[in-house]
């Protein structure tokens, strides 16, 4: 486990050098966060706020979306991994005394978490700052947040195990692209970036609720908000359990069959 830690933590210092490249982002955020808080305010006011979630508990959504997207987007991969795939790079990984999956989801892991440190406090701080009708929410309480931050770490693990099924079937295939942007590009939409999840239709939310989609950045930022509580939140918790150890030990399959058919070089 030490030596694994230490991928992750040599990844996160890496990933702390970029700061002019997340102060950038920052602006980028901040701006498109406030379109958006703008645009669902225009909504409620034109549908009477007959709206399947309060508009501070919107707000409060996006806010937590742009502070923390790094954790959660799945197009913005590791290019490096991509490219050891298909040169063959990935043949130096194999001469060392590790798991390669165990050490990619450190690596990954450490990467989103710098990155996510870096934007998440000035983004969090200027979202408390905003005009009162902009302005993101404190948790109704302690066992809230808690329950949040649980539920955060959970998200991540879940996302982070879904992109390193990716990796895998990468192996499979002459080119990553295919399966990057057909599987990323799903997820993007499914999981609550783009729109919250409460907005899809009932039907439709139902099936989605049968998929590890639903139990990333979706439950964590609904508790937040206060939109998940009780005995649903509950269950929530149980299924990204179950959803992270089952990706995990999918993507561990495929590992082991890919390992068994590389080829490089010929050899």
């Amino acid at each position: 486990m030490k030596k694994y830690y230490c991928f992750f933590k040599l990844r996160f210092a890496t990933g702390i050098q970029y700061r002019m490249a997340s102060v950038t982002a920052l602006t980028t955020q901040l701006i498109w966060g406030l379109m958006e808080c703008l645009a669902y305010k225009a909504i409620a006011e034109a549908s009477g706020n007959n709206l399947p979630m309060g508009y501070s508990s919107i707000v409060t959504y996006i806010w937590l979306k742009e502070a923390l997207l790094v954790l959660f987007n799945t197009w913005a991969a590791d290019n490096e991994l991509f490219a050891m795939i298909a040169n063959g790079d990935v043949s130096y990984e194999l001469c060392r005394p590790v798991s390669i999956y165990s050490m990619w989801f450190s690596r990954i892991t450490g990467a989103r978490t710098a990155e996510a440190m870096m934007r998440c406090i000035p983004i969090l701080l200027c979202a408390f700052l905003m005009p009162k009708p902009y302005r993101m929410s404190l948790p109704a309480d302690g066992v809230s947040f808690f329950l949040f931050l649980l539920t955060l770490f959970l998200a991540l693990g879940i996302t982070v195990t879904f992109c390193m099924l990716v990796y895998m079937l990468c192996f499979f295939t002459i080119s990553p692209q295919g399966w990057r942007m057909v599987l990323t590009g799903a997820v993007d939409f499914l999981s609550g970036n783009i729109i919250p999840l409460p907005f899809f239709p009932k039907k439709y939310l139902f099936l989605l609720e049968l998929s590890p989609f639903a139990y990333m950045q979706n439950v964590p930022f609904r508790i937040y908000s206060g939109e998940l509580a009780g005995g649903e939140l509950y269950q929530c918790i149980v299924r990204q359990f179950f959803w992270m150890a089952a990706l995990m030990l999918l993507g561990m399959l495929l590992w082991k069959r890919a390992e068994k058919r590389i080829v490089i070089q010929g050899g």
